[in-house]
């Protein structure tokens, strides 16, 4: 027991020693520190335990997104830690793509006492509750009793299994620590024999008999496989699919992107084509994990008349409203179980060989437009970003153009995985993400931005450079916001009043900027050669910024010719096909 007769402050560091080694115990590693004093207690705790590697940043908002970053890469729960005040409110972006995402956070804001509330206390905001519904839960202790030490490490327990739970997420404690805030902690409550003091059983198991059924159900028609974040086990997928007969067509951020003789390639191009519209609609869409980021690819398949199956474990995931069956569970587990417990299944006719023939179409047209139009251009510098990084890398690509580019336009790689905060789609925190991704994993790591994404978080290259990461960032420099050149608003609006509020050229000279980080930065000229300018730097280490200018107008244009040209080879390889 705690002696009831210690100093406030000693108490208070007790607490919070307390915390952290329960924490530690149960399995988490890293922590972000962003600096204040009202956090003194817990900054402390975090900085002596050696269970930990804790990370300091000054932007709080930067700060959020490295944690979201470090446990992406870690598949563990991280803790962010700031003082009271607006310093509390820059992590919501953060907890945002973590709620969306689900990211395991713990992420804990100091606070005032209950005296200092309410009464115009400097530094003092409302802060209970203050991530609303984007956190699997809330908690407050007040300021640390000695009197109820006992349910310490509880508390710390219930937290963090919160955060790992069936849908793992952030978790906010919202803990008040009163002046003097410097103590010395004393002996801690006792913990459990063996490591923490609750652990969480695993996650639930689908129901057998259910996806027994589910198989008659789909077995023997024409499907479509679409593999959305975080995906099953690529070995285990391929096998079903070869067995179904059923094309896979992964997202870049899943598990499942690598290639294979059942893998579909460039589905964004291959549906430009009509009559891939019409010889291509399956009977059946089997969605595991979230969906494509490709709106032509989600408008089709909403339209297709197709049964939808969705299987996700991130909640309610049918933003068409076209599901049919909804199967709450881990796509993994839900492939495993196929591929080891169906021992048969149906042909299906010429299915799988028309996509198979509109595939190799794609990535032939793909592939030649890549080589004869003119260089840069964005979907070959996704393409070169792609096929550059060395193998076991990890590859952290911005929200709006870049994620798409990818999707649309480079090939999979068994050894490289791709990272995107597509939780809510925001292109802050995209800097930091990358470095917490590099922090959190063992290979090096690239970066696909665009300029207004690194303009949004290049306080994320703060410290960077001394932090060990090996980071290769390319920036695609179209001078403004290059997505909205796509939209309607670019041929209906005059160009002056489009270029003030969408096109929004900034005219920063990006090199100087991350050099003023201290990172080596340099711009690359249009035939330098992205491929092996990625492939050097990453050899190298450290952390490099190699910025490529685009023009935006030339940028629609590229995508049109390579799409044009992706329409044009599928409408000829399925010409023998009939609907």
């Amino acid at each position: 027991m705690i002696d009831t007769r210690s100093l406030p402050e000693d108490v208070q560091a007790t607490f919070a020693a307390t915390l952290v080694d329960e924490w530690v115990r149960g399995g988490v590693s890293a922590a972000v520190v962003c600096p204040g004093s009202r956090s003194t207690p817990l900054a402390l705790a975090l900085a002596d335990h050696p269970g930990l590697t804790v990370q300091v940043h000054h932007d709080e908002r930067s700060g959020g997104f490295l944690a979201l970053g470090l446990a992406l890469a870690s598949a563990r729960p991280v803790i962010v830690l700031t003082t009271s005040g607006t310093a509390a409110v820059e992590l919501h972006p953060a907890v945002t793509e973590a709620h969306h995402a689900g990211v395991p956070l713990l992420v804990c804001t100091a606070d005032r006492p209950p005296e200092l509330q309410d009464v115009g206390a400097p530094q003092t905001i409302d802060q209970r509750r203050l991530y609303g519904q984007a956190v699997r839960w809330f908690g407050d202790p007040g300021v640390a009793d000695a009197a109820g030490a006992h349910r310490w490490r509880a508390f710390a327990a219930r937290a963090l299994a919160s955060t790992v739970g069936p849908r793992p997420g952030p978790v906010h404690l919202n803990m008040p620590f009163r002046e003097p805030l410097v103590g010395t902690a004393g002996p801690l409550p006792a913990p459990r024999d063996g490591g923490a003091w609750t652990l969480m059983a695993g996650r639930p198991q689908p129901d057998g008999a259910a996806l027994d059924s589910l198989w008659e159900r789909i077995n023997g028609r024409r499907g479509l496989i679409l593999a959305g974040h975080p995906g099953p086990d690529p070995d285990d997928l391929v096998a079903m699919a070869r067995r179904l007969r059923w094309p896979v067509a992964a997202d870049p951020r899943s598990t499942a992107w690598v290639p294979s003789d059942v893998a579909v390639v460039h589905l964004d191009g291959i549906l430009r084509s009509e009559r891939a519209r019409v010889a291509l609609v399956p009977e059946v869409i089997l969605r595991l994990g979230a969906p494509p980021s490709s709106r032509v690819v989600n408008e089709w398949c909403a339209a297709s008349g197709a049964e939808e199956i969705v299987v996700s474990s991130d909640g309610w995931s049918d933003p068409a409203g076209t599901a049919a069956v909804v199967v709450s569970a881990h796509p993994a587990d839900v492939v495993s179980f196929w591929q080891t417990s169906i021992t048969s299944a149906a042909g299906t006719g010429d299915w799988l060989e028309r996509w198979q023939a509109a595939s190799a179409a794609a990535v032939q047209a793909v592939d030649t437009a890549a080589v004869t139009l003119e260089s840069p251009n964005e979907p070959g510098i996704a393409r070169d970003v792609v096929t550059g990084l060395p193998d076991r890398a990890q590859l952290v690509v911005s929200s709006s153009m870049p994620i798409r580019d990818v999707e649309r336009y480079a090939s999979p790689r068994r050894n490289v995985r791709v990272w995107s905060n597509r939780g809510a789609n925001g292109i802050d925190g995209v800097v930091s993400t990358a470095i917490g991704v590099a922090l959190g994993s063992s290979g090096p790591t690239g970066l696909l931005i665009g300029d207004i994404a690194l303009l949004h978080d290049s306080n994320g290259l703060l410290g960077a450079a001394e932090r060990g990461v090996d980071l290769v960032c390319v920036v695609v420099d179209n001078d403004g916001g290059g997505i909205f050149s796509f939209l309607p608003q670019a041929g209906q609006l005059p160009e002056a009043r489009f270029e003030l509020l969408f096109g929004t050229p900034h005219g920063v000279d990006l090199v100087a900027l991350a050099a003023a980080y201290d990172v080596e930065a340099r711009r690359l000229e249009a035939d330098a050669g992205l491929v092996k300018a990625v492939a050097e730097a990453a050899d190298q280490g450290g952390v490099h910024v190699l910025v490529v200018a685009t023009d935006r107008a030339a940028n629609v244009e590229a995508h049109g010719i390579i799409d044009d040209a992706t329409a044009a080879a599928v409408d000829t390889a399925l010409k023998s096909y009939s609907p």
